[in-house]
């Protein structure tokens, strides 16, 4: 599939427009699950273009949608809606895909649009010669004029993992991040030469000091912060005394479901995993 970029373009239906991780919606008011209805209207889409606020944009004919993001210092309109991409996920699910822990086409659309945008700002020049890189004319890349390499958007796999002790007790951890507020669940990225499930008992072992045991792959979810694909799993507490590793989290422990400390928002899969929204 193609990438257009003409500023002359006939757009598509769906019109995203991102400013950094957030999407913007039409103004108000928006009933759930949020739809077509919700999205930017074409005028406002090319005025972005004609006021020279739109950073990038493409459409994507065959998927029916146009993707824009805006330049980091736009000033937004007063009656545009703001909303975080991980709550659009949320937001636009059904309440069977909600409960079912399905992606919405809608979120997976918005996730594919955030990601191309993405990698056509960071991926600028050719690693091979170092040339600047320009948009594939007939693919979803770039490629260098130079050497001829190609280079498509990139995928890094990443395991969340839910791990609960026989007493119902469930494992949560702070990372180290000034900014982050919240409890979520031990992740980390694949390695080259392991599995999924071989990351998730590494990950905890090295966050954690635990070992687990009847590791389950329950979902999965885009999530283009910048480029991950995040793996979700469950596991059972196996062994071990709990100590955290202190260069990668703040704080952690075991905590019953009737008494939670503060999660992650709606729509991110550390709240799908301890709510119970994956199917399992």
């Amino acid at each position: 599939m193609a990438l257009i970029s003409t500023p002359t373009a006939s757009f598509e239906p769906l019109l995203f427009v991102f400013h950094e991780n957030d999407l913007l919606l039409a103004p108000g008011p928006h009933s759930l699950p949020l739809g077509l209805q919700s999205l930017p209207s074409e005028l406002f889409f090319r005025t972005c273009i004609e006021q020279h606020r739109a950073a990038d944009w493409f459409s994507e004919t065959e998927l029916h949608y146009s993707a824009m993001i805006l330049k980091t210092d736009s000033v937004l309109p007063d009656d545009c809606e703001v909303v975080s991409l991980r709550q659009f996920f949320w937001d636009s699910k059904t309440d069977s895909e909600q409960t079912g822990g399905i992606s919405s086409s809608l979120g997976n659309l918005a996730a594919r649009a955030h990601g191309f945008l993405r990698l056509r700002q960071q991926y600028r020049f050719c690693p091979a010669c170092g040339t600047e890189l320009v948009v594939h004319e007939k693919e979803i890349a770039k490629v260098c004029p130079s050497c001829g390499r190609l280079d498509f958007p990139r995928i890094e796999p990443a395991i969340i993992v839910l791990v609960e002790r026989d007493d119902g007790a469930i494992l949560l951890v702070k990372s180290k991040n000034r900014a982050n507020k919240f409890f979520g669940c031990i992740a980390g990225f694949v390695e080259h030469g392991e599995s999924a499930e071989q990351c998730v008992a590494r990950e905890v072992l090295e966050e954690t000091g635990i070992t687990v045991q009847d590791i389950r792959y329950v979902g999965s979810q885009a999530w283009p912060f910048p480029d991950q694909l995040m793996l979700a799993f469950t596991a059972r507490y196996k062994s071990g005394i709990l100590v955290l590793q202190k260069s990668e989290l703040d704080d952690g422990g075991w905590f019953f479901r009737d008494r939670l400390p503060p999660l992650p928002l709606p729509g991110s899969v550390a709240y799908n995993l301890v709510m119970g929204h994956f199917t399992q």
